[in-house]
C-alpha cells in the first residue's frame, strides 16, 4: 500500500506542467545533445556527452519522482469543502502575532508546493501541524527556533 500524498488541485497542476515539459522538451533536448557530442569522437575525453548524460540522468530522475507523486497523490479541493472556521488541509489562515500585532497569511499546501515567501506552508512543517484541528479565534503557541510564539487564529478561508 502506497503513503498517499495531500496536494492542493494548483499543487497538482504544477507538477503536471513540469512533467509534460520535462517529457515532451527536456529529454528530447538531451537525447539531441547526447548524439550530437557521440558525433565527436572518442567519448572518455568528451565532456557535453559526459555533462548531457549527467542532465538526461537528472531529467529521468525527476520525470519518475514526479510520476510516482501524481500516482500516489490524494488531491484536495478545499473549495469543495464546507468552511467550518476549523484549519485543515488547504486553507488559507490569517494568524495575528499576539506579542507584536503583526499578522501573516499561510495557505497549508504539500511538501513540494511549499513556499514560505509566496505563504505556503508545508502540512507537515511545525506551525501547520500546531494549526491543524483548530478554529478562528483561538490562540495557538507555536515553537519557533527563537522560542514560543503564540498566535491568534483569524480568518480561515477555503480558497
Amino acid at each position: 500500500m502506497t503513503t498517499r500524498v495531500p496536494m492542493t488541485v494548483n499543487g497538482e497542476a504544477r507538477l503536471r506542467e513540469e512533467l509534460q515539459q520535462l517529457k515532451s522538451v527536456d529529454r528530447p533536448r538531451v537525447i539531441m545533445a547526447i548524439a550530437d557530442a557521440r558525433e565527436h569522437g572518442d567519448l572518455k575525453e568528451n565532456a557535453e556527452y559526459h555533462a548531457a548524460r549527467e542532465q538526461q540522468g537528472f531529467i529521468e530522475g525527476r520525470i519518475q519522482d514526479i510520476e510516482g507523486k501524481l500516482g500516489a497523490a490524494q488531491v484536495i479541493d478545499v473549495t469543495s469543502i464546507e468552511n467550518t472556521g476549523k484549519v485543515i488541509f488547504g486553507v488559507t489562515v490569517h494568524l495575528l502575532n499576539m506579542e507584536t500585532d503583526e499578522q501573516v497569511v499561510y495557505q497549508i499546501c504539500g511538501e513540494d508546493e511549499a513556499d514560505i515567501k509566496a505563504g505556503k506552508i508545508s502540512v507537515s512543517s511545525p506551525i501547520a501541524r500546531a494549526l491543524i484541528g483548530k478554529s478562528e479565534g483561538d490562540i495557538v503557541a507555536i515553537r519557533v527556533p527563537s522560542g514560543t510564539v503564540e498566535y491568534e487564529i483569524g480568518e480561515v478561508e477555503h480558497i
